[in-house]
């Protein structure tokens, strides 16, 4: 920090903004792009990017105006519209960067290694098969989706499916890789903080640097929430802004240690055994970067709120009815979102940014299940299933007519 506080926060500002959709390697990249503040003495030659980050900042207008009580300011960060459809790419391009420089240099290093509830394991096994890396991946057996699952196959990985949960698979990692040449890449690894930190960073960017008041991120092993208060906090060290939105860290209700230990009041955590969630990338019991969240929530004056199984499958839903298509975790954001505002926690005007942390398309199942109404004890309330129709003009045009016969309007004669 002092090194990089020769420089002031107008410098910063021009150098990041001057990078934003360039090709010039590696800095094209919305994690490299910020190469000062996330591994500095890296020679570009042993990046491993894949052009991750940048990613869309939406608008929800409509989902703010119809489901959240008239909130204009309403906007989410898709940081799923990534390389392999996650906010872990920019975490893991700096990690294997890092591991392929020390490959390089000679160390003894024969490959990486993940436990994962899905997401991980895709980053970490995109990146390590561009710099031809091993990849091994632990996962808990039937416990992601086919397409999270298919990913580190497609990309050559070694995948273990073990008969246990995500923390199950946490300590054999840990143990193999304290016996083993094989690197750790979860977020237990402070490397991959430093690469998630820029998403912080990025949002600033694409708000001109005007600091929302408020952020939102679903939270399982907590290494997010941490790594976005430190991108805030560096901007605002470092002269760039003048102070750091609130933090809100949202939990499933089937997995939520943190928000226990929020709601007692921060007093001695306990690790919970986390059932099963449709937000399966959080369903985790036992968070390696405890301490950091809290550290995070407190220096913000955070918040920590929870979703019910119904209440985040609810939310997605009508985020998709407003044209988005997110992943159950962006449901457990938005929920919390609409109960803080319920509660007038959150005002009508505050300029709110949600996280998206995956893409839609690797939940598909859920969302089949969801509007096929085949959830037990779920009501579904905005399933939209398709109408089974004859093939013939009349049948269709009886539906159609059906349809619509309370949305034409009619035609005024204009004078």
């Amino acid at each position: 920090m002092a090194a990089l506080k020769k420089f002031d926060g107008a410098y910063w500002k021009a150098l990041f903004d001057s990078r934003v959709g360039r090709t010039t390697w590696p800095y094209g990249s919305g994690v490299w792009s910020k190469k000062e503040w996330v591994l500095p003495e890296i020679d570009p030659e042993h990046i491993v990017s894949l052009f991750e980050g940048n990613s869309n900042l939406f608008w929800a207008e409509r989902f703010g105006n119809e489901y959240v009580s008239g909130m204009n300011d309403l906007w989410v960060k898709h940081c799923g519209i990534s390389h392999t459809g996650s906010f872990k790419d920019l975490g893991m391009t700096v990690l294997v960067s890092q591991v392929n420089r020390l490959i390089r240099l000679g160390r003894p290093i024969v490959g990486v290694g993940c436990a994962s509830t899905g997401d991980t394991s895709a980053a970490l096994s995109a990146y390590c098969a561009a710099a031809s890396i091993p990849a091994f991946v632990f996962l808990p057996a039937d416990r992601i989706s086919i397409a999270q699952l298919v990913q580190p196959i497609a990309n050559g990985a070694y995948v273990l499916s073990l008969d246990t949960d995500f923390d199950g698979c946490m300590r054999l990692i840990r143990e193999v890789t304290s016996e083993l040449p094989i690197y750790l890449a979860n977020s237990l690894n402070s490397l991959r903080l430093e690469g998630q930190k820029t998403a912080a960073i990025e949002i600033l960017q694409q708000f001109d640097w005007e600091v929302p008041d408020w952020l939102i991120v679903p939270g399982g092993n907590l290494g997010n929430i941490y790594a976005f208060y430190k991108g805030f906090e560096m901007c605002r060290e470092l002269g760039l802004v003048d102070r750091i939105p609130r933090l809100v860290c949202a939990q499933a209700a089937n997995a939520n240690p943190l928000y226990l230990h929020y709601k007692a009041g921060w007093a001695d955590f306990k690790a919970v055994n986390a059932s099963t969630t449709f937000a399966s990338a959080i369903q985790i019991g036992d968070p390696v970067s405890i301490d950091r969240a809290v550290y995070a929530l407190q220096n913000s004056n955070g918040i920590v709120e929870e979703a019910t199984e119904e209440e985040l499958m609810d939310a997605m839903a009508k985020a998709d009815l407003t044209g988005m298509f997110a992943c159950p975790h962006t449901g457990v954001a938005l929920s919390a979102l609409i109960k803080l505002r319920e509660r007038g926690i959150i005002g009508k005007t505050d300029r709110t940014v949600v996280v998206s942390t995956a893409h839609g398309l690797k939940f598909a199942q859920s969302k089949v299940a969801y509007h096929s109404k085949e959830i037990a004890d779920m009501t579904c309330r905005f399933a939209n299933p398709p109408v089974k129709v004859k093939a013939d003009y009349g049948s269709v045009m009886d539906v159609l007519k059906n349809v619509l016969k309370n949305k034409i309007l009619p035609v005024k004669n204009v004078v």
